[in-house]
């Protein structure tokens, strides 16, 4: 496939990893304006806090398998780390409109340090939603170049997403 048509694929696209990049933050925080009156179980958090470690692991995997030049598994564990994080937002938000909030109630430098990564947490799960989708739409148009060089910014954004939801879990679940 020649580099216009690459580039013409990748242009069909772009309307919608623009739109999904746009709306999954915003019905996401939409949806934690919403209460329903039923408690989901505690034990949620912890099943989505190993989601987003097995979701982290996937990805060290997928980056070993195409290193290895393994390029159908690459693909597998990458459409897999995907389903995960859908997975993932969807029970976080079900958990979140079903349940309030648990405060952190840590102090001093740890509390500065949860909210730190908190803070980065969230602004990169927003930020990494385009990044992920055009390096996978890269991929299934078949333009490899181009996927090369985003996924060289994608993987380190979206493990380091996966990594601290885990660290952000580790550090509140004494609260909940």
């Amino acid at each position: 496939m020649s580099n216009l048509e690459n580039a013409t694929n990748d242009k069909k696209y772009n309307k919608l990893i623009v739109v999904l990049s746009v709306v999954i933050p915003l019905a996401v925080a939409a949806l934690f304006g919403i209460k329903i009156d039923y408690e989901m179980p505690v034990f949620l958090p912890p099943i989505y806090a190993c989601i987003n470690a097995v979701t982290a692991l996937v990805l060290v995997l997928a980056f070993i398998a195409i290193q290895k030049k393994k390029i159908k598994l690459h693909e597998r564990l990458m459409k897999f780390a995907i389903i995960l994080s859908a997975l993932f937002l969807l029970m976080y938000v079900a958990y979140h409109m079903t349940s309030d909030s648990t405060k952190f109630g840590g102090d001093g430098f740890i509390k500065y340090f949860y909210y730190f990564i908190l803070i980065t947490h969230i602004v990169m799960s927003v930020a990494v939603i385009p990044f992920v989708l055009i390096t996978y739409v890269r991929a299934i148009t078949n333009n490899i170049e181009r996927h090369k060089k985003i996924a060289k910014i994608t993987f380190p954004l979206w493990l380091y997403v996966a990594i601290t939801g885990v660290v952000v879990y580790i550090m509140i679940s004494p609260y909940y």
